[in-house]
């Protein structure tokens, strides 16, 4: 039997905690290691427990989640960290990217959608829709890609960058797969090789910093069938 995905709830609300334990208790991948009402014993619990998958609110008492994700990611980077908040509002969206936060569901999100979710940021996807991701990621380095100098990819071979920029627009495992026609185990093993070499933990903190360092344009985040020189804004 393959090992659980070990959870930490971090929510202030504890009647909540209690449904979404009971949730993902039902699930037998997967086991909720610890639960925190604050942002900081969040982060404390992170550094004592390790788990895989850190379930964050936003609005917490003292350290709010978006403070709390970027100290976890800081201290443990290959720790998936998954929003589930009330809010929807590409502010918040965009802080939790730029804190490391593998992607974000709203608390209306249907009980099945949270189990996948976890599944997928807990195997390094990201947790947004491909044109939500573009439209956040283009605003987040639109000043800095304008002053930036290219870094050195040297760092990445060049299928893992093709890897990445395929990534980057939304597609899944199997489809690059598919794409550059490789095995579906090479493609994950590139990926892995990428988040290890960036020292990031999901496809979302990759290209983000991919992005800022000149490595992938905007062009490359935008879904294909969709244009790249249209406005961040649009739906």
């Amino acid at each position: 039997m393959p090992e659980r995905i070990r959870i930490l709830l971090a929510d202030d609300h504890a009647v909540l905690r209690d449904g979404m334990r009971d949730l993902l208790s039902r699930e037998p991948d997967l086991e909720v290691v610890g639960e925190a009402g604050t942002g900081l014993r969040a982060v404390e619990l992170c550094e004592q427990l390790h788990p895989d998958v850190a379930l964050m609110d936003i609005v917490m008492p003292g350290i709010n989640g978006i403070e709390a994700t970027r100290r976890i990611k800081r201290s443990s980077p290959a720790i998936a960290v998954l929003i589930l908040s009330a809010y929807d509002d590409d502010r918040y969206v965009l802080g939790l990217l730029e804190a490391g936060a593998a992607g974000y569901l709203l608390k209306s999100a249907r009980g099945e959608e949270l189990v996948r979710a976890i599944r997928a940021v807990n195997a390094g996807e990201s947790v947004l829709h491909p044109s939500v991701t573009a439209r956040l990621l283009a605003r987040a380095v639109r000043s800095t890609r304008e002053v930036a100098v290219r870094e050195d990819v040297g760092a990445l071979t060049q299928r893992e960058l093709e890897v990445l920029r395929l990534a980057a627009r939304g597609m899944s495992n199997k489809d690059i797969a598919n794409e550059l026609l490789l095995s579906l185990p090479t493609v994950k093993a590139h990926l892995v090789n990428v988040f290890n070499k960036m020292g990031v933990g999901s496809r979302t903190e990759a290209v983000l910093r991919a992005l800022g360092k000149g490595w992938l344009a905007l062009e490359d985040v935008t879904p294909r069938g969709e244009s790249a020189g249209g406005s961040p804004d649009r739906e």
